[in-house]
């Protein structure tokens, strides 16, 4: 059955071409004035049409192309609707679009492959950090990467399959060992080397730290208190290390998270640190808060670990939660614990003391270390 007509209809196509398309995609195609897509899609449809190349940037020139065209057929790479076209044509058009599908480059990967599609993790690197493949890093874990390099793939993730032109007559499945491989192109991977854990507290010598760190039993708790949820925002203020926002964005792929730190040089330490964890869409805000907060995205969550006695702060941090909010305040020191003994007294919330003491070698024994306690208060809006 054809797709009811619409202004605008985003046809899914493969390596195979106008020949692999279905009836119904081809008579949604047949249909348009005017193609739309990359150079090498637009070959692949015969036909008069008019035909217009994606210029560079695409986002921005999108609504100017659309206000001058109608009767479009916009060529998409298999699926348009992962990690595709189809959703933001979708998100700025809405009801003007139409998606014909056709089998995703994923789905052929895993036929060939004999995976099972579901237990699969799929890692887009199209126009982004080679580092975003880093959390999906588990023993064990089958992983199938989008627009990545070969030979970076690799080195992150030890051997690799590519799988080349999928569909199509130029097919080629193979282990890669260093040679030049098709852009249009799928990595497989089946990592066996050792991981860090998506659980908040990861290890203190995960981080490159000059000591400004927050703890990993303590950060455990806060992260906890914190209660990250997909597609939430976190600011952390007074960064530090930047442990906070980092196993924040860690939980899952869509949190994010704002890192404010006054220090330069922390603050680039914080971009290391967050590359290295495969977060590297941590945003660092140099300055000094709670000046440096007037303009950032308003937060779901916010963490104070720094800054706490700077008239302003929390009265900032609070101010810019919506209902539901939460904020969450380590303070170490008796100035940091009066203004937290103010703040309670007057929006309540909850309040514990961590005490945290790690056994260590005392000559040829064992004993106790404490570390400074932590006094966390942590209340919703």
């Amino acid at each position: 059955m054809s797709p009811e007509p619409s202004d605008v209809v985003v046809v899914g196509i493969g390596a195979d071409g106008w020949d692999g398309l279905s009836p119904a995609a081809q008579a949604a195609v047949s249909r348009a004035r005017v193609l739309m897509g990359s150079s090498r899609q637009l070959d692949l449809v015969p036909g008069d049409f008019e035909r217009v190349v994606w210029p560079s940037p695409l986002v921005p020139a999108l609504p100017s192309l659309f206000e001058r065209y109608r009767d479009v057929c916009v060529l998409a790479s298999g699926d348009p609707m992962f990690h595709g076209i189809g959703t933001t044509l979708v998100r700025l058009l809405g009801s003007r679009v139409t998606v014909v599908p056709h089998p995703s480059s994923v789905s052929l990967a895993c036929a060939r492959l004999g995976w099972a599609l579901n237990e699969v993790e799929v890692v887009s690197l199209v126009g982004r950090s080679p580092d975003l493949l880093r959390p999906a890093l588990t023993p064990g874990r089958r992983i199938l990467v989008l627009g990545g390099d070969p030979a970076t793939v690799a080195e992150l993730a030890g051997p690799i399959t590519v799988l080349e032109q999928l569909g199509g007559p130029a097919e080629r499945v193979y282990q890669w060992s260093g040679e030049s491989a098709d852009p249009l192109c799928v990595i497989a991977a089946e990592y066996a080397g050792s991981a860090y854990s998506r659980v908040p507290g990861l290890p203190d010598d995960a981080y490159e730290t000059d000591g400004q760190l927050t703890k990993r039993e303590v950060r455990a708790i806060s992260l906890s208190t914190l209660a990250p949820l997909p597609g939430q925002l976190l600011w952390d203020v007074g960064a530090g290390s930047g442990s906070i926002a980092i196993e924040w964005a860690r939980t899952h792929s869509t949190c994010r998270a704002i890192a404010v730190e006054q220090d330069a040089v922390r603050a680039e330490r914080i971009e290391r640190n967050a590359a290295s964890l495969g977060v590297p869409g941590v945003e660092v805000h140099i300055g000094r808060a709670p000046a440096v907060l007037e303009g950032l995205e308003k937060p779901d969550a916010i963490f104070i670990g720094g800054g706490l006695t700077v008239p302003g702060v929390v009265q900032t941090c609070w101010d810019a939660l919506g209902a539901g909010g939460r904020l969450v305040v380590n303070a170490v020191t008796l100035e940091s614990e009066a203004v937290v003994a103010q703040w309670y007294a007057r929006l309540g919330g909850d309040l514990v003391r961590i005490a945290v003491n790690r056994g260590s070698s005392v000559g040829k024994f064992t004993g106790w270390r404490p570390h400074l306690p932590v006094t966390t208060w942590s209340v919703v809006k």
